[in-house]
């Protein structure tokens, strides 16, 4: 089945979404730097039975660069826009870090619209000092170098993938470097700020969540590791934790049928999430 692209006009600007199948809706949002076709397997696996959208995020892929900072409630919006663009009135969402932290405070700000909610890699704290410190000067530097290029290449990938992929799954290596090194560093780069050094202590408000959530992590996560993601987990009343063996962060590319079959088999235990 082959996704239909559509543009969705939002507060951040133009997005484009890929829609396919036909049923409940799925919203996939992924990382930064990566595109909605992080979620291919997932959209190939639940297109027969739901209407999927993969999301290019704010300034990412086919979506319009973006021109400055945002903030989370911004992208709250951009959701609300797709789903109403689409005539959608109730989703699951399916977010990868960045999509994961966008996908608990969407489920959070407008339980009316969310049937369940799956977050992998994902955080629910504050930037700590480090990321405050590395991050802008990784997005100055790839303004310097053009983008994902010479000695970013291995930082930028050690951000992403653990030893058992980099050793093991070459053409997930391969993927996710052309993905990076596609990546508009301008655009990105006001991503990576709003996302990384300024993003907000969202635990407290996660306490409002009510629906059916799921969190993964990967045991080989240096962005989130498993402790952070935890913490997610724990700020959700109620949501399961699951953390996979020799997947780092990017699950849904690393390990993809078996997040699909985790993603499938909540679905069954939450039956709001098939509505």
């Amino acid at each position: 089945m082959v996704p239909t692209p559509r543009d969705v006009a939002t507060p951040l600007g133009r997005i484009r979404v890929s829609v396919a199948g036909d049923g409940p809706a799925m919203l996939f949002w992924p990382s930064l730097m990566m595109t909605g076709e992080l979620w291919s397997a997932q959209v190939a696996h639940f297109a027969p039975t739901h209407t999927t959208i993969a999301v290019d995020p704010p300034g990412h892929g086919a979506s319009a660069p973006l021109t400055g900072p945002f903030s989370f409630d911004d992208c709250v919006e951009v959701i609300t826009a797709i789903l109403d663009d689409l005539a959608v009135e109730q989703a699951v969402l399916v977010g990868n870090s960045w999509g994961a932290m966008i996908g608990a405070r969407y489920a959070a700000m407008r339980p009316a619209r969310v049937t369940a909610a799956v977050l992998l890699n994902g955080t629910a704290s504050p930037a700590g000092l480090r990321q405050r410190i590395e991050y802008p000067l990784l997005v100055r530097a790839a303004r310097l170098f053009g983008g994902i290029r010479g000695p970013l290449t291995g930082p930028a990938l050690d951000a992403f993938l653990g030893p058992t992929t980099r050793r093991s799954r070459p053409e997930v290596v391969a993927r996710v470097l052309a993905t990076i090194q596609a990546a508009d560093p301008a655009s990105v780069g006001h991503a990576v700020t709003s996302v990384v050094p300024q993003r907000p202590d969202q635990r407290r408000l996660l306490r409002a969540v009510t629906c059916p959530v799921l969190v993964v992590a990967g045991d080989e996560d240096a962005t989130f590791p498993v402790a952070e993601c935890a913490e997610l987990a724990a700020a959700i009343p109620d949501a399961e934790f699951v953390v996979l063996p020799g997947v780092a962060h990017l699950a849904a590319v690393e390990v993809p049928d078996l997040v699909s079959e985790l993603i499938g088999g909540f679905l069954t235990r939450s039956p709001s999430g098939q509505k």
